[in-house]
């Protein structure tokens, strides 16, 4: 069981810091030999170790639904929309913006671990196989924990799409170690822009950290904008609420839509991970017009109720009077001409 456990450990882990640090060291965002957020933040509240033990031992069954969770095979057609959006569950999602479409954080695997066996475990099955996706222009990637980077599912994008990999500084060196060819590998700090076809796609800050091992912070975390000449989509990966939310919807605003983590939050660690209501800021700040919540449903990795990241949000939503869809894993949503309706389905799962 141990050596099944292990299998395959040290590929997942990516490139080692000793291969990084030579290509990471000339960003201005990385300072004593890690990179830095430009603002004081700590992954773990000081003296919450007592804390975290207890809500983990009441907490952990409560971030699990009551029953299947109901899934929607894709339906994609063949010429990409002005303004659509697909969700896969967690922070995976297809972008279709003015004709173009954009692979955000692709996690198709079983466990977001780097073993197969042991690891948080999906909620509910990928609501369609890899293989069925159509070409993409891009592939964005925001950080390199294990349920936004995930080995096999690169792997299986090599073989199956021609599109590059936008990453962050640093990720690109884990993705030459798993076979991407170099010609499809674009890093970039933030701020940075890559142009593909009529979309730009911008890096943009993030407050949260990396490491896929013992060792933090030797790769940048990111959040992306995707400009295209009519429509603006931000995807926020995985984020703390932080000051440069104005600022990018000041610069790259305003956005069509918004895709914000609103779950894995806790007192434990306010810095690096959303909750609902901060949620809902950041997308007035960004200028936001629809939101769509992500970072929820799909892994066990808090110790909240399953649904309350959907309960409070549309409670903050509501009091905002923000827009906020919340597909079905698998739904495709249209929003070219109007905003689509979404049913409260997960009501009856939590």
């Amino acid at each position: 069981m141990i050596g099944r456990a292990a299998w395959g450990i040290p590929a997942s882990m990516g490139a080692s810091r000793r291969r990084l640090r030579p290509l990471v060291t000339g960003s201005p965002h990385f300072s004593e030999g890690k990179f830095c957020n430009t603002v004081a933040t700590t992954t773990m509240q000081p003296g919450s170790t007592g804390d975290f033990v207890r809500e983990a031992r009441k907490g952990r069954r409560a971030g699990v639904p009551s029953s299947p969770v109901p899934l929607v095979t894709p339906q994609l057609p063949t010429e990409a929309a002005e303004l659509a959006v697909t969700w896969f569950g967690h922070a995976s999602a297809l972008l279709e913006v003015d004709g173009h479409r954009v692979l955000v954080d692709p996690v198709w695997g079983e466990r977001v671990s780097p073993s197969a066996v042991v690891g948080p475990k999906r909620l509910h099955p990928v609501p369609g196989p890899l293989e069925e996706l159509p070409q993409v222009d891009a592939v964005l990637i925001s950080h390199d924990h294990y349920d936004h980077l995930d080995l096999p599912t690169v792997r299986r994008l090599v073989r199956e799409q021609t599109a590059p990999f936008v990453v962050p500084l640093g990720i690109g060196e884990h993705l030459r170690g798993w076979g991407v060819p170099e010609d499809r590998v674009v890093e970039l700090d933030w701020d940075g822009t890559h142009r593909v076809g009529g979309l730009t796609l911008v890096c943009a800050e993030a407050r949260h950290f990396s490491g896929r091992g013992l060792s933090r912070d030797d790769t940048l975390w990111s959040s992306w904008v995707v400009a295209g000449p009519r429509h603006r989509v931000f995807f926020g990966g995985d984020t703390g609420y932080h000051p440069a939310f104005a600022a990018i919807g000041a610069q790259h605003g305003p956005f069509d839509l918004t895709l914000l983590p609103v779950g894995a939050y806790s007192p434990q660690w306010p810095a690096i991970h959303m909750d609902p209501e901060e949620a809902v800021r950041a997308h007035g700040d960004l200028g936001g017009d629809v939101f769509l919540p992500i970072h929820w449903a799909t892994f066990n990795l808090a110790f909240h109720p399953w649904a309350e990241p959907i309960d409070r949000l549309l409670a903050a939503a509501a009091r905002s009077e923000v827009s906020v869809v919340v597909p079905r894993p698998g739904e495709r949503l249209d929003l070219s001409t109007s905003t689509p309706t979404t049913t409260d389905w997960w009501t009856a799962v939590s």
